[in-house]
C-alpha cells in the first residue's frame, strides 16, 4: 500500500497512461516516424547485394530511344539480350499491357519464358485504375506492385501478400524472390502473423507495430530493410546491355530486375533517405523493388533479420519501465544540477538502447518511452515542490501552512455537523497542543546542529508513538510541534496526552554517542463550537500558553485562559513602548546612597532607572527590564546609564568634593558584559566626563560571572585595568565556585537583601553574612550589604566589620534634586 501511495509510482503510473493514451490516438505516429528514419539514416550502410542487378532505363537511354514508353521490339531486344547471359530471373518492372511501337509478337514471345516476372497495378491500389499483366502471362509469374506509401509520402512498408477467397495475390518483390530460390526449393507458407520461406519468417506488420498506430494492416506488410541510401544492387544502363559490350557473369544466374531511373517517367518514391538527401530527392521504383527482393533474400538465404518489433504489452511494459526511472532519478537527485545530469543521462540512455536495438533490426518505440520518462520525472518534481511547500524537509512532517489548513477542516467539519446553536451542547472539541522543547537552543550550540537536527528527528519518532492514529502532528517552528485532535468529549484525555509526550520527552535521547537530556513544555487550547475563533488565533493561544509553561519553570504543560492573551498584547505594547521610549529618551537615574558604616555618611550611590510612561506614568524596572534583555534593547540602555551616570557624579564631586571623592556604582547586564566592546565603550565614557576611573564601580551577578569564567577572568583583568572598581552584586544567590573567586580581580562583594533582611542575632542568615564577610576580607574585599531597613540590622553589620550599607533605612532612590539636597545637608546615620 505504501508503494501505491508513493509519488514515483503515481507520477510514473499517471505518465505512462498519459503517453500511452497519446499514442493510441496516433499523437506520436510522426515524431516516432522522424526518429525511424534518422536511426535509419544513421546506420551503417550495407554493401551490395551481389545476387541483384538493375538494369536501369536512364534519360539518356530515352533521349537514345527517341520515345517512352520505350516500344515493345526494344524491349524484347533487352529480354533476348538478357537471356543469352542466363540470369536466374528477369524482373519487368514495366507496366506493358497494351502493345507500344512494333515488336509485339516478339515481346510476348520473350515474356514466355519461365524466369520472367512482370509487374502488374491491383484495382484501387492508387488513383488510377488497376493495371493487368501484360497478355499471356501466367498468374504465378506476375507479381502486384507492393510499394506501400505512408501518410507523410514515405515509402517504409512492402505489401508481399494478400488473398480474397482462393485467390492469391504476391508482389512483385515476392515473385521474383520465389523465382529466384526454386532452385533450392523452399517451403511457402502462409502464417497467422507472417510469411514462411524455407526456414525463415517474414512478421506481418500489425496496426501498431512499431511506431504506428492505427495505419492499413490489410494483407501482409513487412518493413521495408533498406540496405543503404544507395540503390541495394549494381545497375547498368539500358545502352550499356543493348550494346553487348558487358561481360556475361555479370548477369549469370542473378535476378535482374529491368525499371526506370528516368525523372520523366515519375515511377518515383519518397524513402526515409530521401528526407536528408538534396542531390536525390526521390527514388525510382525499382530501386525499391530491388531493396524489398534483396531483403527477402537476404533473409532466407543469409538469415538477416528483417525489422522486427514489440507486441503491444511489450511496449507498455518498456514505456512504463522508463517511467519509473524517471520518477526515481527525480525522486533521488534534489540538486538541481545533478538532477538535470541524470535526466541527461537517462535520455541518452533510452535513444542509445533504442538505435542499439534497431542495429538489430529491432524497432522498439523511442519517442513515448523518452516522454514518459521526462513526464514521470516533471510530475515527481511538481510533486515535491508542493509537497515541500506544505512540509518541513528535515521531519517530513506538515509544516504550519498545512497544519492550518488541517485545523480549518476540522473547524469547518465540525460546524458542518453542528450547524445549529441548540447543538452546541453535544458538540465536540478541537484540541491543539502545541510543544516546544526546553533548552534546545543550549544543546544546538553546545553540539551543534547536525545532533540538533537529529534530535528533532528522534522527537517526531517519539511524539508519533503517543498519538492517535487520526492524530496530526506538524512542525510550526524550529523546536516546535503542533498536534491536532479532533473529538475531543472529555478535557482530561488532552491534559494526559500532554502528561504523555512529556513523560516520553524526558527520557534520555541517544544520538551517535551522545546521551542527550531534554523536557517539553505545552500549551493546550481547547476549542469549542462557540469560540469563533479562526486556526490563526487557535495557534497563537496555544504558542501563549506554551509560553507561560516555559516561563512557570518548563517541563509542564498549561492549558490557555483569556487572561493570557491580555497578559500577552499587554508584553507587546510594552515592548512596543519601550522602544519608542529609547529612541525618545524618555528615562531618567534615580539614585540610592551607600553608606560609610564607619562614620555614617554618604560614600556613594548606586546608579537605578526610571521609566516615566506619557501616558501610563511611572513604569516598574521590574516590568521592562526583562523585555530590554530578551529585545536587546538593553545594550543601548545599558550605555546611555554608564554615560549618564558618569557624567552626573563628576557635577557631583565638583560640587560637593570629599575625600574620598563620592563613587557610583552601575549594574552591568548578561548582554552588555558579552559585549566585545565594552571596554573601549566604558573608556569612552570616563573620557568624555573626565571621571576618574577609581570613582566608577561595575557591578556583575554571580551568574554571569560564572558563565565562562576564564573569558570572565580576562574581562574584568582588562576593566581594571582602566582603575574601575568590580563588584558581585547579589553574593550568596548564585553558585560562584570559591575556587575562582580569588582568581576574580574584584573589589567588592555586595550581599544580597535576602539574608540581611533576615539577618537576626542567633539566625542562621546572621551567620551566613558573618561567613560571607570574612571571606570577602580574607580575599581582601569590602563589603557591601543591600536591603539595610532596621537600625538593628545596622548595628549587627557594624559589629561585624561591614564596610558598606544601601538600604532603604538610609534613603530610597531618589531624583538627581533631591539627592542634591541630601548631599549639601551631608546627613550622617
Amino acid at each position: 500500500m505504501q508503494v501505491i501511495k508513493h509519488p514515483v509510482f503515481i507520477s510514473s503510473l499517471v505518465a505512462a497512461s498519459l503517453v500511452l493514451g497519446i499514442r493510441q490516438m496516433g499523437g506520436w505516429q510522426s515524431l516516432e516516424l522522424s526518429t525511424y528514419d534518422q536511426m535509419l539514416r544513421l546506420r551503417p550502410d550495407e554493401p551490395n547485394d551481389p545476387r541483384v542487378l538493375i538494369v536501369e532505363i536512364t534519360e539518356a537511354d530515352i533521349r537514345a530511344q527517341k520515345q517512352w514508353p520505350i516500344s515493345d521490339a526494344v524491349l524484347a531486344r533487352l529480354l533476348g539480350q538478357l537471356q543469352r547471359y542466363q540470369p536466374r530471373v528477369i524482373g519487368l518492372d514495366l507496366f506493358r499491357d497494351i502493345p507500344v511501337g512494333k515488336g509485339q509478337q516478339a515481346l510476348l514471345k520473350q515474356l514466355q519464358a519461365n524466369n520472367v516476372v512482370a509487374v502488374m497495378r491491383l484495382l484501387g491500389e492508387g488513383s488510377d485504375s488497376g493495371i493487368p499483366a501484360p497478355p499471356g502471362m501466367p498468374e504465378s509469374r506476375v507479381g502486384f506492385s507492393d510499394v506501400v506509401i505512408d501518410a507523410d509520402s514515405v515509402a517504409r512498408r512492402n505489401f508481399l501478400y494478400a488473398y480474397a477467397g482462393d485467390t492469391r495475390y504476391y508482389s512483385f518483390s515476392l515473385q521474383l524472390s520465389l523465382k529466384y530460390l526454386e532452385k533450392t526449393h523452399p517451403e511457402f507458407q502462409v502464417k497467422d502473423r507472417g510469411l514462411l520461406i524455407g526456414g525463415a519468417f517474414l512478421p506481418s506488420i500489425t496496426s501498431s507495430s512499431g511506431g504506428y498506430v492505427g495505419v492499413d494492416d490489410l494483407g501482409y506488410q513487412v518493413f521495408l530493410n533498406y540496405r543503404s541510401a544507395k540503390p541495394p544492387a549494381q545497375t547498368v544502363t539500358l545502352t550499356q546491355v543493348m550494346s553487348g559490350q558487358l561481360p556475361p557473369e555479370m548477369f549469370n544466374d542473378k535476378m535482374v530486375i529491368i525499371g526506370t531511373t528516368a525523372p520523366s517517367a515519375k515511377d518515383l518514391f519518397q524513402t526515409p533517405y530521401n528526407m536528408s538527401s538534396k542531390s536525390s530527392p526521390t527514388t525510382p521504383g525499382v530501386v525499391v523493388h530491388a531493396h524489398m527482393a534483396s531483403q527477402i533474400l537476404s533473409t532466407v538465404l543469409d538469415g538477416r533479420s528483417p525489422i522486427w518489433y514489440w507486441s503491444d504489452w511489450l511496449e507498455s511494459l518498456w514505456v512504463a519501465g522508463w517511467a519509473v526511472t524517471g520518477g526515481l532519478i527525480a525522486w533521488r537527485l534534489r540538486q538541481p544540477l545533478l538532477l538535470a545530469s541524470g535526466m541527461l543521462v537517462a535520455i541518452a540512455v533510452v535513444a542509445g538502447v533504442s538505435y542499439g536495438l534497431f542495429l538489430q533490426s529491432g524497432w522498439v518505440p523511442l519517442i513515448p518511452a523518452a516522454m514518459t520518462l521526462i513526464g514521470s520525472a516533471v510530475g515527481v518534481i511538481l510533486h515535491r515542490q508542493l509537497h515541500d511547500t506544505f512540509h518541513d524537509a528535515l521531519t517530513d512532517l506538515p509544516n504550519r501552512i498545512l497544519f492550518t489548513r488541517q485545523l480549518q477542516q476540522a473547524i469547518a467539519q465540525r460546524n458542518r455537523i453542528f450547524p445549529n446553536q441548540e447543538d452546541l451542547s453535544e458538540a465536540h472539541s478541537i484540541a491543539v497542543l502545541f510543544l516546544g522543547l526546553d533548552n534546545f537552543k543550549t544543546i544546538n550550540d553546545s553540539f551543534g546542529h547536525r545532533l540538533g537536527d537529529q534530535l528533532l528527528v528522534s522527537t517526531t519518532k517519539r511524539l508519533k508513538s503517543c498519538l492517535h492514529p487520526k492524530d496530526q502532528l506538524a512542525r510550526v517552528g524550529g523546536d516546535e510541534f503542533a498536534i491536532l485532535r479532533q473529538r475531543v468529549i472529555d478535557p482530561d484525555e488532552v491534559t494526559h496526552l500532554a502528561d504523555r509526550l512529556q513523560q516520553q520527552m524526558s527520557l534520555p535521547f541517544k544520538l551517535v554517542s551522545q546521551e542527550v537530556f531534554t523536557t517539553a513544555s505545552v500549551g493546550i487550547v481547547l476549542d469549542r463550537p462557540d469560540s469563533g475563533c479562526v486556526p490563526e488565533e487557535i495557534l497563537r493561544d496555544a504558542h501563549t500558553a506554551m509560553n507561560r509553561a516555559k516561563a512557570s519553570g518548563k517541563a509542564r504543560h498549561e492549558v490557555f485562559v483569556t487572561g493570557m492573551r491580555l497578559q500577552v498584547m499587554s508584553r507587546m505594547q510594552l515592548e512596543t513602548d519601550l522602544r519608542r521610549a529609547v529612541a525618545d529618551q524618555q528615562f531618567c537615574l534615580y539614585y540610592q546612597p551607600i553608606i560609610a558604616l564607619q562614620t555614617g555618611k554618604i560614600a556613594g550611590f548606586e546608579a537605578l532607572i526610571r521609566w516615566q510612561h506619557p501616558d501610563r506614568g511611572f513604569v516598574p524596572p521590574i516590568e521592562f527590564i526583562p523585555i530590554a534583555e530578551e529585545t536587546n534593547l538593553i545594550i543601548p540602555l545599558g550605555q546611555w546609564i554608564i554615560g549618564e551616570a558618569c557624567r552626573q557624579l563628576r557635577v557631583w564631586q565638583d560640587k560637593f568634593p570629599k575625600d574620598p571623592p563620592l563613587m557610583i556604582s552601575v549594574n552591568l547586564s548578561g548582554r552588555q558584559f558579552a559585549q566585545p566592546d565594552l571596554v573601549e565603550q566604558i573608556e569612552a565614557y570616563l573620557s568624555e566626563s573626565g571621571l576618574d576611573g577609581r570613582s566608577l564601580k561595575l557591578e556583575i551577578t554571580e551568574s554571569i560571572a560564572m558563565t565562562d569564567v576564564e573569558a570572565t577572568i580576562a574581562l574584568l583583568q582588562r576593566l581594571k585595568a582602566l582603575d574601575l572598581k568590580l563588584s558581585i552584586d547579589d553574593f550568596g544567590t548564585g553558585y560562584s565556585s570559591l575556587s575562582y573567586l580569588h582568581r576574580f580581580p574584584t573589589n567588592t562583594i555586595k550581599v544580597d537583601r535576602s539574608f540581611v533582611s533576615r539577618m537576626g542575632y542567633e539566625s542562621e542568615d546572621a551567620h551566613i553574612v558573618q561567613t560571607i564577610i570574612m571571606l570577602g576580607h580574607n580575599l581582601g574585599m569590602d563589603i557591601v550589604a543591600e536591603g539595610v531597613e532596621t537600625q538593628e540590622q545596622l548595628e549587627r553589620l557594624r559589629i561585624l566589620g561591614c564596610e558598606y550599607g544601601q538600604g532603604y533605612f538610609f534613603s530610597k532612590p531618589m531624583s538627581v534634586d533631591v539627592i542634591e539636597g541630601m548631599l549639601a545637608t551631608d546627613p550622617v546615620w
